[in-house]
């Protein structure tokens, strides 16, 4: 997987606050060869003697170990010709070495939740777990192993090459990231941050293997990575493993390669106009930035989000809600060299482009006009010390990962720095910026205009790093919360069940939690098929409305009640529900389930929102009607649509969609909710640090007693298999990716035998694009597809079981790619599951569902859905308990009684006639 930093906008989540944490350092005896450097929020610095650093970041509170390990190398690094390599060779290096043949069959069958990503000045390989010490040490000497011993080889290059170009081929498919990347490509003459990580097509179809083995050979060593530890772990222990593994790698005798290239500042605007087919008009305007430890970095980054917000966002109110625009976006690089700020806007259905570049000129280049003021800049650094805050209390894992942005921006204390920065950052200083580095001379707009003075704008070089985190030790680290028990049997004896008036269910769980956080997950339900039929629309735009205003607040005040509560908070709604969800701080619960039960009862569903709600959803129904996945999951859908036209459960096509959009009226909306919104009948959870006595008086006072004028009557979805086996093609041309999707019904319930068997197959044959049956014929062995799965789905409300197949490819492939497809469901159908297949399905499927109980949220959701369903966490005992006694027989026969080869739709929806020209050209 690619990515470029510029919309990750969170890439950057390191903010650790209180004290309960243990610094590594703090009781670690160190093994010989190994030095401690510095320690900070909780994070602790060793450096072993071949040159590898160590991060250590234990939080006893996480039930999951996180091993990532970071290389100092990305697309930044690639030489002429070699555009793509370093992403081509993050896929290569999970072939295996020659002591682990199938590298992702042994996460898979471990339990690991893996992947690999690369950016423009890192390539990172994490994996997360279960906390058990048996896998930390075989993940961290299987990532020692393939740091130096990986099978980069001819054959594999040959198999993998045609799956990154499939990457690729996805991402021609996306507007926007078009747009970003030619944009760009611009901007940048010189400097290597103007390719794109994923590559030229022609440089990953035709790069020599022995100068993708010098790459790594280079720049795979101990000296140029990081090995990151984070979560529930034993560091005396850890660290010794990490000494044992890594530490018997030598260190190299090469010098790194330096790079020395310095983009010119650039002499006057830019333009760039990209003409493909699609409905939208984008508009983007990227300016030249100082990299991420520049001191300006962090007032242009307060300057995006002061710009991006929704809703008090700049750009949300000059295009957003005069309709000039459905969509605007504004974001700053964070890299070890100069970048990119960058501001876009998606033009209105039949709107001006014209008119909407010029007010997005004026906004962005009109700070001379119109300051940044303090209080703009305020509620930004509050935005902005919000996320920082919450990612650090309820992600240690995800706090690790982003180190590696810090990493590849030159230090790993770099984030926390930039937090410290931002959090001084005043007006005088974005308005500074602005002018500085927001004028015409340094942008880019993707659509050369010459001008009478041209104008420089020099870009400062970063400073020096390491004198500019020498001693730093920045804040205490967050306190942790106690070491949980996240078997069902515990979470089912920790927690109080009642029912309060007449249907509203309620579970509580009380615990320690990470920074005092708490998670609220609460859904009422009312309505039935027959009542709600012909009001979809209404139903639709009810529920998306209710926060954007109430009989008291605007949707900028509810914005920004949440943002000072430092709560994270979702009301929306359906036909036949309507869901709150809440994570904060204990102290903010309370005010933040006040709100939002105020936001569900007395929503003002404002007439400017409701239009701008009606010009997105056009907007985007017209985007994803050309899109292969979107056309061949409709005409599978509609193929086993049992229901009739009209009924409140058929499938709609995306005119009869667009026509109910375009037709409903805001009173339509108003009179929904007044006709079936209650709370009366429903489920309410909290997990996490809370006070239950005042906790139920609360649900008592807030949402007892409103009943909904139409009682809620349950669905539940009959067995359908269509009488007739089709196989549908759909054109969609000037799409570089195809897609493919295949259905097969059956009858079952969950409480049938054959559903936990069904679901182990399920995994065993496609359930991943790696180290699956699907996954090692189509990806890994006939390297045609960068995404292909399967999988059983058997709803707790359905006696209705789907068993389904999808890949994407290029075009011309397609035929190959189902083919394959088809070959492997005879065979799997015929020759069953392995003794070996199932033990490692089985582990690795139970080690999911115990990751799944990890967090507050997860937790709250699977109390929730039991209480919805009568039933227990004993109930996930006992289906866990069948997983795990499962035999192959049992496996072998569910599958050949219900998945039936014969019995499958295929639809397949790509730019095949184009393809077919494409080819014939070429010859």
């Amino acid at each position: 997987m690619f990515c470029r930093s510029l919309f990750l906008a969170c890439s950057l989540l390191l903010s650790v606050h209180a004290g309960a944490v243990t610094p590594a350092s703090a009781n670690t005896v160190l093994p010989p060869g190994v030095t401690a450097g510095a320690t900070v929020e909780g994070i602790t610095e060793y450096r072993l003697a071949n040159g590898l650093t160590v991060l250590m970041f234990p939080d006893a509170s996480t039930p999951s170990t996180l091993v990532n390990v970071t290389y100092g190398v990305g697309a930044a690094q690639e030489n002429y010709g070699e555009s793509g390599m370093a992403h081509l060779l993050e896929h290569l290096v999970f072939k295996g070495t020659p002591t682990i043949g199938n590298i992702a069959a042994e996460f898979k069958r471990r339990g690991i939740t893996y992947n690999g990503t690369t950016g423009q000045d890192r390539t990172n390989y994490y994996g997360w777990f279960s906390a058990n010490d048996e896998t930390l040490d075989w993940l961290l000497a299987a990532e020692a192993d393939r740091m130096v011993n990986a099978d980069v080889a001819k054959d594999k290059l040959d198999s993998e090459m045609t799956v990154v170009r499939n990457e690729l081929e996805i991402g021609e498919n996306k507007p926007t990231g078009i747009l970003i990347q030619r944009m760009t490509s611009q901007a940048f003459l010189w400097h290597a941050y103007g390719k794109s990580v994923i590559g030229n097509r022609a440089d990953v179809e035709n790069v020599p293997i022995e100068r993708l083995q010098a790459f790594y050979r280079t720049w795979y060593q101990p000296d140029n990575a990081t090995v990151i530890i984070a979560g529930r772990f034993d560091p005396q222990r850890a660290l010794a493993t990490v000494q044992r593994t890594f530490g018997a790698l030598p260190r190299p005798a090469r010098t790194l390669p330096t790079r020395y290239t310095v983009e010119p500042a650039q002499d006057g605007e830019r333009e760039i106009n990209i003409r493909r087919v699609g409905e939208l008009h984008l508009i983007g305007l990227g300016y030249h930035a100082p990299a991420m430890a520049h001191p300006d970095s962090a007032a242009l980054r307060v300057l995006v989000n002061v710009m991006g917000a929704v809703p008090s966002g700049r750009l949300q109110k000059a295009l957003i809600v005069p309709k000039l625009a459905v969509n605007s976006e504004s974001a700053v690089d964070g890299f070890l060299e100069p970048g990119v700020a960058g501001f876009f806007a998606t033009v209105t259905l039949g709107g001006d482009p014209a008119q909407v570049e010029r007010v997005l000129l004026e906004q962005v280049e009109g700070t001379a006009r119109q300051p940044f003021t303090e209080e703009e800049v305020a509620a930004a650094k509050q935005r902005l010390a919000n996320m920082y805050d919450r990612a650090s209390k309820s992600n240690v894992l995800g706090v690790a990962n982003a180190l590696s942005e810090s990493i590849a921006a030159g230090d790993w204390r770099l984030g926390f720095l930039y937090r410290d920065a931002i959090a001084k950052v005043s007006a005088a200083d974005v308005n500074r910026v602005a002018r500085t580095y927001l004028v015409p001379a340094n942008r880019t707009l993707a659509r050369f205009i010459p001008t009478e003075v041209a104008q420089r704008v020099e870009i400062p070089a970063a400073p020096d790093i390491a004198k500019l985190v020498a001693g730093y030790k920045g804040n205490p680290a967050v306190s942790a919360g106690e070491v949980f028990d996240n078997s069902p049997g515990n979470i089912q004896a920790r927690t109080r069940t009642m029912t309060l008036g007449d249907g509203l269910k309620v579970a509580m769980l009380p615990k320690q939690s990470r920074g005092n956080r708490v998670s609220a997950e609460l859904m009422f339900h009312f309505g039935d098929d027959a009542a709600i039929a012909g009001r979809l629309e209404a139903a639709s735009f009810a529920g998306s409305l209710l926060a954007r205003g109430t009989k008291t607040m605007t949707r900028e005040q509810i914005s920004q009640r949440f943002d000072d509560l430092n709560a994270r908070v979702s009301v929306v709604g359906s036909s036949q529900m309507a869901y709150i969800g809440i994570d904060a701080e204990r102290e903010n619960l309370i005010p933040a389930l006040r709100l939002a039960a105020e936001i569900l009862r007395n929503p003002s569903f404002p007439e400017a929102e409701f239009e701008q709600l009606r010009s997105q959803s056009i907007t985007g129904l017209k985007d994803r009607k050309r899109e292969p996945g979107y056309i061949a999951d409709y005409a599978m859908r509609k193929h086993f649509d049992p229901w009739p036209q009209g009924h409140a459960r058929a499938v709609r096509s995306p005119d009869e969609e667009l026509a109910g959009i375009q037709s409903v009226k805001l009173e339509d909306v108003r009179a929904f909710h007044r006709d079936f919104y209650g709370t009366a009948d429903g489920e309410a959870v909290v997990v996490g640090d809370f006070d239950p006595v005042q906790l139920q008086k609360e649900l008592e006072t807030l949402f007892i007693g409103w009943k909904s004028p139409r009682p809620f009557v349950r669905r539940n979805e009959p067995y359908f298999q269509p009488g007739k086996v089709v196989r549908e093609v759909f054109e969609t041309p000037d799409k570089a990716n195809a897609v493919i999707v295949s259905r097969s019904n059956f009858a079952i319930d969950v409480e049938d035998p054959d559903h936990p068997a069904l679901l182990v197959a399920g995994r065993i044959f496609g359930g991943g694009a790696k180290a699956s049956r699907l996954g090692d014929r189509v990806r890994e062995q006939d390297g045609l597809s960068y995404y292909v799965g399967s999988g059983v789905i058997v709803s707790p409300e359905a006696d209705n079981g789907v068993f389904y197949m999808q890949a994407t490819s290029a075009p011309e492939n397609m035929g190959r790619v189902e083919a394959a497809m088809g070959e492997e469901l005879a065979r799997f159908v015929k020759d069953g599951v392995t003794e070996q297949e199932l033990e490692d399905a089985k582990a690795g499927l139970l080690a999911s569902y115990q990751e799944s109980r990890s967090t507050n949220g997860t937790i709250a959701s699977g109390l929730r859905l039991n209480l919805y369903l009568d039933r227990t966490m004993q109930w996930d005992a006992d289906f866990e308990r069948t997983i795990a006694e499962l035999t192959v027989e049992q496996v072998n026969e569910a599958v050949r009684r219900r998945v039936k080869p014969e019995a499958v739709s295929t639809f397949v929806a790509g730019d095949f006639a184009g393809s077919a020209r494409r080819a014939a050209d070429s010859r």
